[in-house]
């Protein structure tokens, strides 16, 4: 139960984050760190990455069972539909309108290629081939050795700036600009300036993220819900911070080249929230407050899909706008910023009814 309301929690906070009434007028704290710098938005991803490898526990141990070959098929199979759904995601309504107003197939050429589900795919596939293949103890190694490798590379074949680092240069290499997110604004070449978060070098950390939430639930697992299990979790995530803000000083933590420091810290406080959540709700057993997240945890990837194309839906519905929800009922009743926050407490909330109406049917989609 503590693994589901942790990854019910990612998705509660992961939907607020990406659904502000308005952008511009958003609190500090829900919005991501410019570049540098670390913010509590800056958690939610890598914490979802952290759960995929929790839900990995309990995977794996039936893959043990089929054939290697079944199993090889399997984890390909899965990584492939969940990039599939993320590529489609983007390329979502599929249809637009040219410059004579006529109606035809979205470019494709224009498509962002990496993204959110894209990451989560490559995550879970190679980091399920690091752990069959290598087994604990070797994902252990392949962690430290990738983390250290990544800030090599950085450094040898670029620099740590938008426009210099070596996740752009390889992506515009493989992918071309057009294929990257371009939500990013340069000091050097304004707005728009094309840059992928989620590119293609980055996952390479990334997947160290996936790797330590399933030797975190492999280790509870094992230990059981006793405080040492917590104290010893929370040990270790106080190391990984006082190692990441050390590490800081030379490689800054940042989010958009998930950078090693971004990684150890990430995965400390999530060790920490994780330790919190297993004493209030397994040693405690204080569970009268958990199915609320409890409901997000459960179809974790469907909701996460839900949240992301309901507004490209109700673009299309005649006479409705977005935007206009927000300025004619949320800002006028709570102003500016508050008036965008609620606005994406609301349509959490919403995400929240479904995934309470497949609960309550005991319907749960999964990849």
């Amino acid at each position: 139960m503590a693994l589901d309301v942790f990854r019910g929690m990612t998705v509660t906070l992961m939907i607020i984050v990406n659904t502000p009434g308005n952008g511009a007028t958003t609190f500090a704290p829900l919005q991501h760190a410019s570049w540098n710098g670390f913010t509590p938005t800056d958690l939610v991803f890598p914490s979802f990455l952290f759960a995929v490898g929790n839900a990995m526990l309990f995977a794996l141990p039936k893959y043990e069972l089929m054939g290697r070959k079944a199993v090889l098929w399997k984890i390909l199979k899965r990584t492939c539909i969940i990039f599939l759904l993320g590529y489609l995601m983007y390329w979502f309504p599929f249809f637009a309108k040219d410059g004579s107003g006529q109606w035809g197939l979205s470019p494709v050429g224009d498509t962002r290629i990496m993204g959110v589900l894209q990451r989560i795919a490559l995550g879970y596939g190679f980091g399920s081939l690091v752990l069959i293949y290598l087994k604990e103890r070797g994902a252990l190694i392949f962690s430290v050795l990738a983390l250290l490798v990544y800030w090599g590379v950085l450094l040898l074949f670029g620099d740590l700036t938008l426009e210099g680092n070596a996740v752009l240069q390889l992506d515009k290499a493989l992918l071309g600009t057009s294929h990257l997110y371009t939500g990013y604004t340069s000091k050097v070449f304004g707005a728009g300036f094309p840059f992928d978060p989620e590119g293609i070098l980055s996952t390479l950390p990334a997947i160290v993220n996936v790797i330590a939430g399933y030797l975190t639930a492999r280790f509870i697992q094992a230990k059981g819900y006793t405080y040492e299990t917590i104290a010893k979790m929370c040990l270790v995530g106080i190391t990984l911070l006082f190692i990441a803000y050390w590490w800081n000083m030379v490689f800054p933590i940042n989010k958009p080249i998930w950078s090693s420091s971004y990684v150890l810290n990430t995965v400390g406080l999530d060790l920490l929230i994780l330790a919190t959540l297993v004493y209030i709700i397994e040693v405690l057993q204080k569970r009268d407050w958990t199915y609320f997240f409890e409901v997000f945890g459960r179809n974790t990837l469907f909701i996460y899909l839900v949240s992301e194309l309901l507004l490209a839906v109700v673009s299309f519905v005649p006479g409705v706008r977005v935007s206009g929800i927000f300025t004619g009922m949320f800002q006028p009743l709570f102003g500016d910023y508050m008036g965008s926050f609620m606005f994406a407490i609301c349509y959490m909330l919403v995400c929240w009814l479904v995934g309470w109406v497949l609960d309550k049917r005991k319907i749960y989609i999964k990849v």
